[in-house]
Order: C-alpha cells, then structure tokens, then sequence
C-alpha cells in the first residue's frame, strides 16, 4: 500500500474495499483517504473499477443486481456499509452527479426543489431561496433566473449539468462525486464546468472520476490511479505528475498504457 503524510482533514477513508458484480472482482483491496475541501480525482484505462468505486462511495451500486462489496468506507465515523445506515440521508450528504446529464421531465425550478420536497421541505420562500442560492453556487442563475418555470430540457448539455449539480447542492451535501462530468461537453462547456468545481471545493469535497488527464492535472488536489482493479498510487497531484513512484503510474501518465 502507497501510504501518505498529510497535515489534510481527512473526509472519506476507504479500507481493505472490494467490489464484484456477480463472481466478477472489480475492486480489488482498495485502501485510500479523502481530504475535506479538496478536489480528488481518480484516474485510470477504462474498465479499471473508477466508476465502480465512485458508485460505491454512496451506495448507488446497491442498486444492481449481483453486486457486493466487502471492507469499509468510513464517512462520519461510521462505515457507510454498516447494516444500520440510512442510505436515503446517506446519499443526501454525498451526492452524485452522473457523466450525461440528467435534468428530471419538470421545470428548471422543480428540479432543483426536487430534492428539498422528497426530505419533506415543505416552506415555499425557504424553497425558493434554496433553489436560487444553489443556482448561484451552480453559476446558471443569471443564465435562468427568468425561465424557472420552463422545460429544464430546452438548456444546452453544459447548462443540463450544471442543473444536475445544483439540484445536488440544493440537499446540503458534504461530498460531490462526479462521475465525467465534461465528456459530454464541449470544450467552452468543459471549462465552465471546471471552473464550477475549483470554486465549489472551498465549500465541498469533491471526488471526480475522469479519463482526461489534462483535467485532473488542471484541477484536482489529490490523484489517485487505478489499474485493473487495485489502486496503484495516490498523493498530491503535482508529486503524481512530477515524481510518480510506480512504474505503471509513469507509463500510464506517458501514454505508455492506456
């Protein structure tokens, strides 16, 4: 195991995890730590359990059939696989946003009031002032704030994500997973979105899963590296990029594999 010395808070610590769909291991012994208000990207070839694990992190995987995951992720100081959690409050504490954008067939205002009203919000200027506020923390108010009430499918692919994150904020998470967020985007599009994520990890810890390796190069804080199921290496992104201690971090990182 790749183990580090950080002065960081740590915010999500995974241990000894293992994943499987059906008698297939995707996650082989994962051991790694989070830190607060920091932005981790998690890289790797395709296939090699990124998004699996980022799934993992709020339990959305349970809802695939023959999946099962052993060891712990501790969030809170609780392991989140532990039989007494709530998952509904789980996930409303680390939220997920999926790789194309999937704004709900309602307003733009519903949408981000969605969530407010299912945890039983029920204050109509409270509501309001949430959905305007996670809009601006979203950078699309001034982009919708006259058409609230219409069709969140008439927005562009990058106004749809960032729609689908701030009907994320709207909840009150400590942790944003982004699955690819930008590879449905366009280039302008992409870098709106990471602009969007940089200023967010003053007041969230987010966690984004990504092939572009510019990307996470560009704006992540910590990287860790994925291959065939097992995490290879993690630490500071600069020292991953400048001086990577594994061989199969160095290739991977010169396009050596991919």
């Amino acid at each position: 195991m790749f183990e580090q010395i950080t002065t960081e808070k740590t915010i999500l610590k995974i241990i000894n995890f293992n994943g499987w769909y059906d008698q297939k291991q995707i996650l082989k012994n994962i051991n790694m730590d989070m830190f607060k208000n920091k932005i981790s990207a998690i890289i790797g070839p395709s296939g090699c359990g990124k998004t699996t694990l980022l799934r993992s992190i709020n339990r959305i995987n349970d809802e695939i059939p023959d999946y099962r995951a052993s060891g712990e992720i501790i969030y809170d100081g609780k392991n989140i696989y532990d039989k007494d959690i709530d998952i509904t409050m789980l996930r409303k504490k680390i939220g997920m946003v999926f790789q194309k954008p999937v704004p709900f067939p309602m307003s733009i205002y519903e949408n981000v009031a969605f969530g407010l009203k299912i945890h039983g919000l029920k204050d109509k200027r409270r509501i309001d002032e949430i959905v305007r506020l996670a809009l601006k923390r979203a950078a699309l108010w001034d982009e919708v704030k006259d058409e609230l009430n219409k069709p969140a499918r008439n927005l562009s692919g990058g106004q749809q994500q960032r729609l689908c994150i701030a009907r994320a904020l709207a909840v009150d998470p400590e942790i944003l997973l982004l699955d690819e967020p930008t590879s449905a985007l366009d280039p302008i599009a992409t870098q709106k979105i990471e602009n969007l994520i940089e200023h967010l990890s003053e007041d969230y810890s987010i966690i984004i899963v990504t092939h572009n390796l510019a990307q996470a190069t560009r704006i992540s804080d910590y990287m860790y590296f994925m291959y065939q199921g097992e995490l290879i290496e993690w630490g500071p992104t600069r020292n991953m990029v400048r001086n990577p201690k594994k061989q199969l971090t160095e290739d991977y990182l010169n396009g050596r594999i991919s």
